[in-house]
Parts: structure tokens; C-alpha cells; sequence
């Protein structure tokens, strides 16, 4: 007899605002439920903020002798442009990726679906793109090195990422495959309606792979990012900790997806590969190009 650890039935809403309710044009607002998903979000780059502030101001990690090339104003004016980044690039990264090529009527007859973040959700890829174009932005706008602000940004990013895979457990989604593994568990679906969690009796045993996203992506690249960045001075070499960041979760993002349920509406990829594995490849090659490129240095910086 298989024995099922019970999923914890958290509420996806941390609290909700008391706003009146309105309509704007096709779109429904209030009350405001501010979920755990959102929160992840936002602890992920204020906690990334802090981090990155804290890893810019040693000046001993960088070089023997002179300054970080990366000052508190610049993390500063990045954090705000990374969240728009992140955010922007998440939500239009699910359409671009998942959406239009196997639902595109969801877009075509309704366009305010797009707004819609709580409906579908972000892709981490577009996230990525979102946060390297914040980083271009801000590298441009402040006239410094881009592979340095890269670096400080993917030391921190693992942070955003646990805690935005906890709050994809929190919120029962993106849960593996069926499996017979003693920590297997059924994940129940939330109705906002009733704000209860609803168990239909037809779920299955299946591997909680959100958590092991969150222990791969987030805890154990951050632990190999710091050991790299305190311990083995990586930041003295331009583009090496950013290209141990993408090797890193694309390494780990292609195990879980052995083990995270495909997305049903994916069609059209051999059975083998996922989408998750696809997207992961060029972050694979051009992280491994980023580490070649920056041990090729005579001399670190």
C-alpha cells in the first residue's frame, strides 16, 4: 500500500486587500488577493538586492588591489528595472513560448489574457530574457561593465528562484509525474470561489518536483555560486559566475524535468524532451561559452 506524504493545504493567498469591487473594461478587480506566487517575486529581488549589495562592496573579491567595479547606486537602480524586467519578461516569455504556438486562441479572442498574470503564469525563461535586458539596460545607462553586473546578478538570482518554487508548491502547480516514491504526494485544486483547497478523489501519487526544483535551482546553485564567488574569488574572472549560473540551472532545470509533469497543451516534442529541456539549451551553451571565454584569462582581473 503506497503511502502519500498529505500536501499542506496552505492558503496561495498570504492576505487579501479590501478592495471594493470594479470593472475595467473586460478586467475584474477587487478584492485583491496578494498571493504567496507575488511575494516570492518580490522577496526574491529584495532579498537579491541585499545580497548583491553585499557581495558588490568587497572590494577583496574582485582584486587584490583596486575598487569593485559595481557601486551601491548602480544594484540600486538595477533592482528596479530587473523586477520590471522579470516580470514583463515572464509573462510575455508564457505567451511567446507556450501560448501562441499551442493555444493561441486564449490570446486571439481574448487579448486581455495577457494581463492576466494569475491566469497561466511566467515562464522563467522570458524571465531570464527580461532580467539580461534589464541588465544590458542598466550596464548602458550607467557605463559599466555588463559581464561584472551579470555576475553579481546571477550570484543572487538563485534566491528569487526558492522562493518562487516554494510558492509553487504553496500554490499546488507545476507538480511532477506520477510515481510510487514514499514522499509522493496528490495535490488537490484551490476554488477562490469557496477559498478552500478540493480533493475530487481522482488524484494521483506524484512526485512533488517543485521542491526539488526549489533544492537544485535555488539552494544548491546558490551554495556552488557562493563557494565560487567567497571561497575561489570567481569574480575576479568577467562572465565566469554568470556562466556558472546558466550551466548550473540548465543542468538542474533538465533533471527535474524528468520528473515534472510536461505541460499538457506542449504537443509536437519527441517524448524525450520537454520544453523546459529545449529552453534550457541555449542557457547550457552559452553558459559554457561564458566559463571557456573567462578562463582563457592569462591573468583574473
Amino acid at each position: 500500500m503506497l503511502v502519500e506524504i498529505p500536501f499542506p493545504q496552505i492558503d496561495p493567498a498570504a492576505f487579501t486587500l479590501p478592495i471594493p469591487r470594479m470593472s475595467l473594461g473586460p478586467l475584474e478587480l477587487g478584492p485583491f488577493p496578494i498571493r504567496w506566487y507575488a511575494l516570492g517575486y518580490i522577496g526574491g529581488v529584495v532579498l537579491g538586492w541585499l545580497y548583491a549589495n553585499r557581495v558588490a562592496q568587497r572590494d577583496r573579491l574582485w582584486s587584490d588591489n583596486g575598487p569593485s567595479p559595481i557601486k551601491k547606486d548602480d544594484i540600486d537602480d538595477f533592482a528596479f528595472w530587473v523586477m520590471l524586467g522579470i516580470l514583463l519578461g515572464g509573462r510575455f516569455g508564457y505567451i511567446l513560448f507556450y501560448t501562441l504556438p499551442y493555444e493561441p486562441e486564449r490570446v486571439l479572442s481574448d487579448p486581455s489574457f495577457i494581463l492576466r498574470m494569475w491566469e497561466g503564469g511566467m515562464a522563467f525563461h522570458g524571465g531570464l530574457i527580461g532580467a539580461a535586458l534589464a541588465a544590458v539596460y542598466t550596464a548602458w545607462s550607467r557605463k559599466i561593465p555588463l559581464l561584472r553586473l551579470a555576475d553579481v546578478a546571477c550570484a543572487a538570482a538563485p534566491i528569487g528562484i526558492f522562493l518562487v518554487r516554494i510558492a509553487n508548491f504553496i500554490n499546488g502547480e507545476l507538480y511532477g509525474r506520477e510515481t510510487s516514491v514514499p514522499w509522493a504526494m496528490k495535490f488537490p485544486t484551490y476554488d477562490w470561489g469557496a477559498r478552500e483547497w478540493v480533493y475530487t478523489g481522482n488524484e494521483a501519487l506524484v512526485h512533488p518536483s517543485q521542491l526539488y526544483e526549489a533544492g537544485l535551482e535555488g539552494l544548491l546553485l546558490f551554495a556552488i555560486l557562493a563557494v565560487a564567488v567567497w571561497h575561489f574569488r570567481a569574480l575576479r574572472w568577467p562572465g565566469l559566475v554568470s556562466g556558472i549560473f546558466l550551466v548550473g540551472y540548465a543542468l538542474a532545470r533538465t533533471f527535474v524535468e524528468n520528473f515534472r509533469e510536461p505541460d499538457s497543451f506542449v504537443s509536437g516534442l519527441p517524448g524525450f524532451l520537454t520544453m523546459g529541456m529545449l529552453l534550457s539549451l541555449p542557457m547550457l551553451i552559452g553558459g559554457a561559452w561564458l566559463i571557456y571565454r573567462a578562463r582563457r584569462q592569462a591573468q583574473p582581473a
